[in-house]
């Protein structure tokens, strides 16, 4: 077992598509990370992965196992097209579809934690009725994590409908279940306080208990994705100190690959930087 009391995970975007497994794992190990965070997103490429053969996720459990680095978390964002508030019939089928199949694939990859995308709908608009079917829906795949033991955790978004812990916390309290949780995203919640006045540190303690892990994320105001760690305004180590007093000890860098000839030094510097933020707060003894 390492000797930090924390561990920070590599969100799996931030390296070509295009490496085998092998080397995504090396990378993330060489590059500073303890585990790998998986990515189901709504393309066609990564939501096959959901009925991938059994000698595809062989593959990728005997890398893990000769790399020793762990999957331990699924960021689910399939759901963006095929959400669970939706009306239509056929894609909510599909949702739910995603859902168990996402879930079993957990199980068999030995992943903890699902982090779901905090949406009714996304390419549509929201009405009382996306909300309503969203949170019967919930109850219907929090009962089939809860078979496999796998907790879910809400992200916090960029839109409305769930940009901030407190209206995560909402849906936790109303399915109240064990197996539904929240996995925020602070860069995220940076950019919601701007938007609502709330500080991020007053939003996370609505969620005291029940955040799993968190995304530590760049971002600027309007801006939520691909900004440089250190180039923007997320507050790393007040937002850490926080989410370590209410027990957090999983934190995902996320950051991506978008094509730079460096996103080698990228990865690695994003571990160092992100490594120190925590360091500061874990080694404080406070």
């Amino acid at each position: 077992m390492d000797n930090k009391a924390y561990r920070l995970g590599m969100y799996e975007k931030s390296m070509p598509k295009t490496l085998s497994w092998k080397e995504k794992l090396t990378i993330c190990k060489e590059s500073g990370f303890d585990w790998l965070e998986i990515s189901i997103d709504e393309t066609d490429d990564k939501l096959s992965r959901l009925d991938w053969s059994q000698e595809e996720r062989d593959e990728l459990k005997h890398a893990i196992m000769e790399t020793g680095v762990p999957i331990h978390s699924m960021c689910l964002s399939g759901h963006r097209k095929y959400p669970l508030g939706d009306l239509d019939e056929s894609t909510q089928k599909r949702s739910l579809e995603i859902m168990e199949k996402a879930i079993l694939l957990a199980q068999d990859l030995g992943i903890r934690m699902i982090q779901l995308a905090g949406y009714d709908v996304y390419y549509k608009e929201g009405t009382p009725q996306t909300k309503q079917m969203f949170i019967n829906n919930l109850y219907n795949v929090t009962n089939m994590a809860a078979k496999f033991g796998i907790v879910m955790g809400f992200e916090t978004m960029e839109t409305p409908f769930m940009d901030t812990v407190n209206k995560a916390m909402y849906y936790v309290e109303k399915v109240n279940n064990p197996y539904l949780q929240i996995y925020p995203d602070i860069g995220n919640l940076t950019n919601a306080e701007k938007i609502y006045g709330t500080s991020v540190i007053d939003d996370l303690k609505t969620g005291n208990g029940h955040i799993i892990a968190a995304h530590l994320k760049e971002t600027i105001p309007g801006h939520y994705r691909e900004i440089t760690f250190g180039t923007g305004h997320t507050d790393y180590v007040n937002d850490i100190q926080c989410l370590k007093d209410m027990g957090v000890r999983m934190f995902t860098g996320e950051f991506w690959y978008t094509g730079q000839d460096n996103w080698l030094d990228i990865c690695k510097h994003a571990a160092t930087f992100l490594r120190e933020k925590l360091d500061t707060v874990f080694e404080s003894g406070l």
